[in-house]
Protein backbone atom coordinates (compact mmCIF):
# COMPACT_ATOMS: atom_id res chain seq x y z
CA UNK A 1 0.00 0.00 0.00
CA UNK A 2 0.89 3.32 -0.56
CA UNK A 3 0.92 5.63 2.44
CA UNK A 4 1.13 9.78 2.08
CA UNK A 5 2.00 12.17 4.71
CA UNK A 6 0.29 14.70 5.05
CA UNK A 7 1.72 18.00 7.11
CA UNK A 8 1.14 21.55 7.42
CA UNK A 9 4.48 22.78 6.10
CA UNK A 10 7.44 20.61 4.63
CA UNK A 11 10.04 20.81 5.29
CA UNK A 12 10.16 22.35 8.45
CA UNK A 13 13.84 23.16 9.62
CA UNK A 14 12.80 21.86 13.52
CA UNK A 15 10.15 19.12 12.70
CA UNK A 16 13.72 16.49 11.92
CA UNK A 17 11.46 13.91 13.73
CA UNK A 18 8.72 13.59 10.70
CA UNK A 19 12.19 13.26 8.62
CA UNK A 20 13.96 10.75 10.59
CA UNK A 21 9.80 8.66 10.59
CA UNK A 22 9.75 9.05 6.21
CA UNK A 23 13.69 8.42 6.01
CA UNK A 24 13.32 4.94 7.89
CA UNK A 25 10.27 3.99 6.20
CA UNK A 26 11.72 4.35 2.98
CA UNK A 27 14.56 1.67 4.07
CA UNK A 28 12.05 -0.62 4.76
CA UNK A 29 10.79 -0.19 1.31
CA UNK A 30 7.97 1.08 2.16
CA UNK A 31 5.91 3.06 -1.02
CA UNK A 32 5.34 6.79 0.86
CA UNK A 33 4.08 10.07 -0.98
CA UNK A 34 4.90 13.25 0.82
CA UNK A 35 1.62 16.04 1.01
CA UNK A 36 2.76 20.04 2.26
CA UNK A 37 -0.34 22.42 2.62
CA UNK A 38 1.85 25.19 3.07
CA UNK A 39 5.61 26.28 1.27
CA UNK A 40 8.16 25.97 3.60
CA UNK A 41 9.37 29.22 4.43
CA UNK A 42 12.25 28.45 6.61
CA UNK A 43 14.76 29.36 4.16
CA UNK A 44 17.19 26.52 6.09
CA UNK A 45 17.39 22.64 5.39
CA UNK A 46 19.24 19.66 7.50
CA UNK A 47 21.35 17.94 4.52
CA UNK A 48 19.61 14.88 5.66
CA UNK A 49 16.80 15.99 3.58
CA UNK A 50 18.66 14.73 0.24
CA UNK A 51 18.22 11.47 1.21
CA UNK A 52 14.46 11.31 1.32
CA UNK A 53 13.50 9.74 -2.07
CA UNK A 54 9.85 10.11 -1.44
CA UNK A 55 7.57 12.88 -4.25
CA UNK A 56 6.34 16.11 -2.51
CA UNK A 57 3.12 17.48 -3.89
CA UNK A 58 2.02 21.11 -2.55
CA UNK A 59 -1.52 21.43 -2.15
CA UNK A 60 -3.20 24.68 -3.66
CA UNK A 61 -4.10 26.94 -0.59
CA UNK A 62 -5.58 29.73 -2.81
CA UNK A 63 -9.33 30.05 -1.69
CA UNK A 64 -9.34 33.76 -0.79
CA UNK A 65 -11.77 34.37 -3.92
CA UNK A 66 -15.30 33.29 -3.18
CA UNK A 67 -15.63 32.38 -6.71
CA UNK A 68 -12.72 29.98 -6.77
CA UNK A 69 -14.13 28.43 -3.61
CA UNK A 70 -17.28 28.18 -5.13
CA UNK A 71 -15.67 26.77 -8.28
CA UNK A 72 -13.76 24.05 -6.47
CA UNK A 73 -17.28 23.21 -5.02
CA UNK A 74 -18.99 22.46 -7.74
CA UNK A 75 -16.79 20.51 -9.35
CA UNK A 76 -15.75 18.65 -6.68
CA UNK A 77 -19.49 17.62 -5.98
CA UNK A 78 -18.62 15.54 -9.36
CA UNK A 79 -15.97 14.07 -8.77
CA UNK A 80 -16.94 13.35 -5.21
CA UNK A 81 -20.64 12.43 -4.18
CA UNK A 82 -19.96 12.25 -0.74
CA UNK A 83 -18.79 16.12 -0.65
CA UNK A 84 -22.50 17.72 -0.29
CA UNK A 85 -23.57 15.59 2.39
CA UNK A 86 -20.13 16.28 4.38
CA UNK A 87 -20.22 19.88 3.90
CA UNK A 88 -23.90 19.68 6.04
CA UNK A 89 -21.43 18.33 9.12
CA UNK A 90 -18.30 20.87 8.31
CA UNK A 91 -20.10 24.34 8.45
CA UNK A 92 -17.57 25.39 11.49
CA UNK A 93 -14.97 24.52 9.22
CA UNK A 94 -12.62 26.51 7.70
CA UNK A 95 -13.34 27.26 3.41
CA UNK A 96 -9.67 26.64 3.12
CA UNK A 97 -9.51 23.68 4.90
CA UNK A 98 -11.96 22.14 2.51
CA UNK A 99 -10.58 23.64 -0.62
CA UNK A 100 -7.54 21.76 0.55
CA UNK A 101 -9.22 18.32 1.29
CA UNK A 102 -10.59 18.50 -2.42
CA UNK A 103 -7.04 18.87 -3.86
CA UNK A 104 -5.50 16.06 -1.31
CA UNK A 105 -8.98 13.51 -2.47
CA UNK A 106 -8.24 14.43 -6.19
CA UNK A 107 -4.07 13.34 -5.22
CA UNK A 108 -5.11 10.22 -3.17
CA UNK A 109 -7.07 9.05 -6.95
CA UNK A 110 -4.06 10.14 -9.03
CA UNK A 111 -1.72 8.31 -7.08
CA UNK A 112 -3.92 5.55 -5.81
CA UNK A 113 -2.97 6.29 -1.79
CA UNK A 114 -4.23 3.63 0.48
CA UNK A 115 -3.88 5.56 3.59
CA UNK A 116 -3.48 9.14 4.67
CA UNK A 117 -1.15 9.82 7.67
CA UNK A 118 -1.02 13.23 9.71
CA UNK A 119 1.37 14.82 11.92
CA UNK A 120 0.00 16.98 14.33
CA UNK A 121 -3.96 16.83 15.15
CA UNK A 122 -4.24 20.20 13.87
CA UNK A 123 -5.08 21.54 10.12
CA UNK A 124 -2.95 18.23 8.49
CA UNK A 125 -5.28 16.28 10.61
CA UNK A 126 -8.57 18.22 9.45
CA UNK A 127 -7.51 18.06 5.66
CA UNK A 128 -6.56 14.41 5.65
CA UNK A 129 -9.53 13.68 7.73
CA UNK A 130 -11.88 15.33 4.65
CA UNK A 131 -10.01 13.64 2.07
CA UNK A 132 -10.25 10.64 4.00
CA UNK A 133 -13.84 10.60 4.16
CA UNK A 134 -14.03 11.94 0.56
CA UNK A 135 -12.66 8.88 -1.01
CA UNK A 136 -13.46 6.42 1.54
CA UNK A 137 -9.76 5.73 2.75
CA UNK A 138 -8.46 5.37 6.10
CA UNK A 139 -6.65 7.96 8.13
CA UNK A 140 -4.68 8.22 10.93
CA UNK A 141 -2.49 11.17 12.75
CA UNK A 142 0.15 11.32 14.93
CA UNK A 143 -0.78 14.05 17.99
CA UNK A 144 2.19 15.32 20.23
CA UNK A 145 1.96 18.40 22.20
CA UNK A 146 0.56 21.58 21.17
CA UNK A 147 -2.03 20.19 18.85
CA UNK A 148 -3.51 18.90 22.41
CA UNK A 149 -3.09 21.14 25.13
CA UNK A 150 -2.99 24.71 23.59
CA UNK A 151 -5.47 26.94 24.42
CA UNK A 152 -6.64 27.32 20.87
CA UNK A 153 -7.53 23.29 20.94
CA UNK A 154 -11.17 22.79 19.87
CA UNK A 155 -11.97 19.83 22.12
CA UNK A 156 -15.65 19.21 19.76
CA UNK A 157 -13.13 19.38 16.88
CA UNK A 158 -10.24 17.28 18.33
CA UNK A 159 -13.06 14.99 19.68
CA UNK A 160 -14.08 14.01 15.88
CA UNK A 161 -11.06 12.95 15.01
CA UNK A 162 -10.32 10.90 17.44
CA UNK A 163 -13.20 9.29 16.42
CA UNK A 164 -13.19 9.11 12.83
CA UNK A 165 -9.50 8.11 13.08
CA UNK A 166 -8.38 4.67 11.58
CA UNK A 167 -5.65 4.77 14.12
CA UNK A 168 -4.17 7.19 15.82
CA UNK A 169 -0.54 7.42 17.54
CA UNK A 170 0.38 10.14 20.48
CA UNK A 171 4.37 10.34 21.29
CA UNK A 172 4.58 9.95 25.17
CA UNK A 173 2.61 7.82 27.96
CA UNK A 174 1.42 11.25 29.57
CA UNK A 175 -0.43 12.26 26.29
CA UNK A 176 -1.98 8.88 26.36
CA UNK A 177 -3.46 9.41 29.80
CA UNK A 178 -4.34 12.80 29.00
CA UNK A 179 -6.18 11.96 25.89
CA UNK A 180 -7.95 9.13 27.51
CA UNK A 181 -8.93 10.92 30.80
CA UNK A 182 -10.10 13.64 28.59
CA UNK A 183 -11.82 12.41 25.64
CA UNK A 184 -12.94 9.11 27.11
CA UNK A 185 -14.13 5.82 24.44
CA UNK A 186 -13.37 8.55 21.62
CA UNK A 187 -9.25 8.01 22.60
CA UNK A 188 -9.46 4.16 23.51
CA UNK A 189 -7.93 3.48 20.27
CA UNK A 190 -4.86 5.98 20.92
CA UNK A 191 -1.35 4.21 20.76
CA UNK A 192 1.80 5.68 22.45
CA UNK A 193 4.93 5.36 20.19
CA UNK A 194 7.80 7.48 20.88
CA UNK A 195 9.40 9.29 17.95
CA UNK A 196 12.61 7.55 17.40
CA UNK A 197 16.09 8.15 16.01
CA UNK A 198 18.23 6.82 14.06
CA UNK A 199 21.59 5.49 15.82
CA UNK A 200 23.66 4.69 13.33
CA UNK A 201 23.84 8.99 12.66
CA UNK A 202 23.91 9.44 16.70
CA UNK A 203 26.98 7.18 17.61
CA UNK A 204 27.60 7.26 21.53
CA UNK A 205 30.81 9.14 22.62
CA UNK A 206 31.82 8.38 26.51
CA UNK A 207 31.88 11.80 27.93
CA UNK A 208 35.60 12.26 29.20
CA UNK A 209 36.97 15.38 30.37
CA UNK A 210 35.17 18.00 28.34
CA UNK A 211 35.12 21.63 28.93
CA UNK A 212 32.56 23.23 31.63
CA UNK A 213 30.25 23.50 28.34
CA UNK A 214 26.13 23.92 28.69
CA UNK A 215 24.71 23.47 25.59
CA UNK A 216 20.73 24.27 24.74
CA UNK A 217 19.08 23.51 21.19
CA UNK A 218 15.75 24.42 20.60
CA UNK A 219 13.56 26.85 18.97
CA UNK A 220 13.19 30.01 20.97
CA UNK A 221 9.86 30.30 22.06
CA UNK A 222 9.14 30.42 25.75
CA UNK A 223 8.29 26.53 26.34
CA UNK A 224 11.49 25.99 25.97
CA UNK A 225 12.32 28.12 29.09
CA UNK A 226 15.94 29.71 27.54
CA UNK A 227 15.11 32.56 30.26
CA UNK A 228 15.66 30.63 32.98
CA UNK A 229 18.92 29.21 31.75
CA UNK A 230 20.28 32.50 31.13
CA UNK A 231 19.26 33.14 34.72
CA UNK A 232 20.34 29.89 36.17
CA UNK A 233 23.94 30.57 34.00
CA UNK A 234 24.01 34.36 36.05
CA UNK A 235 23.53 32.22 39.40
CA UNK A 236 26.19 29.99 38.22
CA UNK A 237 28.51 32.70 37.82
CA UNK A 238 27.91 34.45 41.12
CA UNK A 239 28.86 31.14 43.08
CA UNK A 240 32.12 31.28 40.89
CA UNK A 241 31.32 28.64 38.59
CA UNK A 242 33.86 28.42 35.39
CA UNK A 243 31.54 27.53 32.87
CA UNK A 244 30.22 28.98 29.35
CA UNK A 245 27.14 28.15 27.41
CA UNK A 246 25.50 28.35 23.94
CA UNK A 247 22.02 28.26 22.49
CA UNK A 248 21.60 27.16 19.06
CA UNK A 249 17.99 28.08 17.24
CA UNK A 250 16.09 30.72 16.14
CA UNK A 251 12.58 31.87 16.71
CA UNK A 252 9.94 34.77 18.38
CA UNK A 253 12.22 35.13 21.63
CA UNK A 254 15.87 36.05 20.30
CA UNK A 255 15.42 39.59 20.77
CA UNK A 256 14.43 39.41 24.36
CA UNK A 257 16.83 36.65 25.03
CA UNK A 258 19.97 39.06 23.46
CA UNK A 259 18.05 41.41 25.59
CA UNK A 260 18.13 39.57 28.85
CA UNK A 261 21.98 38.61 28.01
CA UNK A 262 22.96 42.00 27.87
CA UNK A 263 20.62 42.80 30.96
CA UNK A 264 22.05 40.81 33.11
CA UNK A 265 26.05 41.06 32.04
CA UNK A 266 26.12 37.41 30.63
CA UNK A 267 27.63 38.24 27.39
CA UNK A 268 31.09 37.21 27.37
CA UNK A 269 29.64 33.65 28.96
CA UNK A 270 26.67 32.88 27.16
CA UNK A 271 26.18 32.85 23.35
CA UNK A 272 23.47 32.43 20.82
CA UNK A 273 24.69 30.83 17.64
CA UNK A 274 21.20 31.19 15.50
CA UNK A 275 20.01 28.08 13.56
CA UNK A 276 22.52 25.39 12.97
CA UNK A 277 22.78 22.39 10.39
CA UNK A 278 22.00 19.14 12.19
CA UNK A 279 25.89 17.92 11.64
CA UNK A 280 27.39 21.28 13.45
CA UNK A 281 24.57 20.31 16.41
CA UNK A 282 25.92 17.06 16.39
CA UNK A 283 28.98 18.53 17.01
CA UNK A 284 28.15 21.32 19.69
CA UNK A 285 26.46 18.53 21.45
CA UNK A 286 29.68 15.82 21.34
CA UNK A 287 31.99 18.62 22.67
CA UNK A 288 29.29 19.83 25.48
CA UNK A 289 29.84 19.00 29.37
CA UNK A 290 26.02 19.32 29.42
CA UNK A 291 22.92 19.74 27.58
CA UNK A 292 20.11 21.88 28.91
CA UNK A 293 16.19 21.29 28.41
CA UNK A 294 14.50 23.59 31.14
CA UNK A 295 11.14 23.43 29.26
CA UNK A 296 8.09 24.49 30.74
CA UNK A 297 4.45 25.14 29.69
CA UNK A 298 3.55 28.51 28.71
CA UNK A 299 1.02 30.79 29.81
CA UNK A 300 -1.00 29.56 25.99
CA UNK A 301 -1.01 25.82 27.36
CA UNK A 302 1.86 25.15 24.56
CA UNK A 303 4.72 22.30 25.93
CA UNK A 304 6.80 20.00 24.28
CA UNK A 305 5.69 16.48 24.67
CA UNK A 306 9.33 14.56 23.74
CA UNK A 307 12.25 16.79 22.58
CA UNK A 308 14.06 15.60 19.76
CA UNK A 309 16.92 17.32 20.87
CA UNK A 310 16.97 15.95 24.18
CA UNK A 311 16.89 12.09 22.72
CA UNK A 312 20.01 13.47 20.54
CA UNK A 313 22.20 14.61 23.52
CA UNK A 314 21.50 11.23 25.43
CA UNK A 315 22.31 9.31 22.13
CA UNK A 316 25.51 11.04 21.64
CA UNK A 317 26.17 10.68 25.32
CA UNK A 318 25.89 14.19 26.56
CA UNK A 319 24.18 13.88 30.40
CA UNK A 320 20.81 16.08 30.31
CA UNK A 321 19.21 18.04 33.24
CA UNK A 322 15.30 18.73 32.01
CA UNK A 323 12.18 19.48 33.94
CA UNK A 324 9.20 16.78 34.68
CA UNK A 325 6.92 18.39 31.89
CA UNK A 326 4.54 16.15 30.17
CA UNK A 327 6.44 13.09 28.68
CA UNK A 328 9.78 14.24 29.43
CA UNK A 329 10.05 11.99 32.66
CA UNK A 330 9.45 9.11 30.20
CA UNK A 331 13.03 9.52 28.90
CA UNK A 332 15.03 11.42 31.80
CA UNK A 333 14.51 9.25 35.29
CA UNK A 334 16.45 11.24 37.97
CA UNK A 335 19.88 10.43 38.80
CA UNK A 336 19.61 7.51 36.36
CA UNK A 337 19.49 8.88 33.24
CA UNK A 338 20.04 12.91 33.51
CA UNK A 339 19.01 15.15 35.91
CA UNK A 340 15.33 16.22 36.64
CA UNK A 341 14.08 19.98 38.22
CA UNK A 342 10.89 21.23 38.79
CA UNK A 343 10.22 23.57 35.72
CA UNK A 344 10.98 27.29 36.40
CA UNK A 345 12.78 26.45 39.23
CA UNK A 346 15.95 28.67 38.67
CA UNK A 347 18.13 27.81 41.43
CA UNK A 348 17.12 24.02 41.22
CA UNK A 349 18.37 24.25 37.57
CA UNK A 350 21.64 26.08 38.52
CA UNK A 351 22.24 23.14 41.13
CA UNK A 352 21.74 20.09 38.50
CA UNK A 353 23.80 22.00 36.10
CA UNK A 354 26.88 23.05 38.48
CA UNK A 355 26.97 19.39 39.61
CA UNK A 356 27.54 18.01 36.47
CA UNK A 357 29.64 20.23 35.79
CA UNK A 358 31.79 19.25 39.15
CA UNK A 359 31.37 15.43 38.73
CA UNK A 360 32.71 13.75 35.34
CA UNK A 361 32.36 10.31 37.25
CA UNK A 362 28.24 10.96 37.36
CA UNK A 363 28.73 12.61 33.51
CA UNK A 364 29.95 9.50 32.83
CA UNK A 365 27.27 6.92 34.45
CA UNK A 366 24.42 9.04 33.76
CA UNK A 367 25.77 9.25 30.04
CA UNK A 368 25.81 5.32 29.28
CA UNK A 369 22.57 5.11 31.24
CA UNK A 370 21.12 7.26 28.72
CA UNK A 371 22.38 5.58 25.92
CA UNK A 372 20.89 2.33 27.35
CA UNK A 373 17.68 3.76 27.65
CA UNK A 374 17.26 5.34 23.86
CA UNK A 375 18.57 2.02 22.63
CA UNK A 376 15.94 0.33 24.09
CA UNK A 377 13.02 3.02 23.64
CA UNK A 378 13.63 5.48 20.77
CA UNK A 379 15.17 3.18 18.16
CA UNK A 380 13.48 4.70 14.81
CA UNK A 381 13.54 1.62 13.02
CA UNK A 382 12.28 -0.73 16.10
CA UNK A 383 9.27 2.08 16.08
CA UNK A 384 9.08 2.62 12.86
CA UNK A 385 8.38 -0.97 12.11
CA UNK A 386 5.21 -1.00 14.80
CA UNK A 387 3.91 2.27 12.85
CA UNK A 388 3.84 0.62 10.07
CA UNK A 389 2.27 -2.77 11.67
CA UNK A 390 -0.58 0.13 12.99
CA UNK A 391 -1.18 1.47 9.27
CA UNK A 392 -1.65 -2.07 8.00
CA UNK A 393 -3.99 -3.03 10.85
CA UNK A 394 -6.22 0.43 9.99
CA UNK A 395 -6.20 -0.66 6.25
CA UNK A 396 -7.69 -3.87 7.23
CA UNK A 397 -10.24 -2.79 9.67
CA UNK A 398 -11.51 0.09 7.44
CA UNK A 399 -11.59 -2.58 4.66
CA UNK A 400 -13.80 -5.17 6.90
CA UNK A 401 -15.78 -2.24 7.91
CA UNK A 402 -16.39 -1.50 4.21
CA UNK A 403 -17.65 -5.19 3.44
CA UNK A 404 -19.79 -5.29 6.63
CA UNK A 405 -21.71 -2.06 5.35
CA UNK A 406 -21.72 -3.35 1.76
CA UNK A 407 -23.60 -6.93 3.21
Amino acid sequence: MTIAYVTKMYPRFSETFIVNEILAHQDAGQPLEIVSLRLPTDGRFHDVLAKVQAPVTYIPSDSSKLSTFWAELRKGRREFPRLWPLLADELDTDPADIFQAIHLARLVRQKKISLLHAHFASVSTTVARLAALLTNIPYTFTAHAKDIYHESVDPADLRRKLRDAAGIITVTDYNLSFLRQTYGEDAQRVRRLYNGLDLDRFAFQPNQERAPHILGVGRLVPKKGFDLLVDACVELKRRGVHFTCSLIGSGEEEANLRRHIAQTGMGGQVHMLGALQQADVIRYMQQAAVFAAPCIVADDGNRDGMPTVLLEAMALGTPCVSTDVTGIGEAIHHNETGLMTVPGDVIGLADALQRLLADTALRRRLAHAARAQVERDFDIRHNTAEQRALFQRATQRHANFQMQEAA
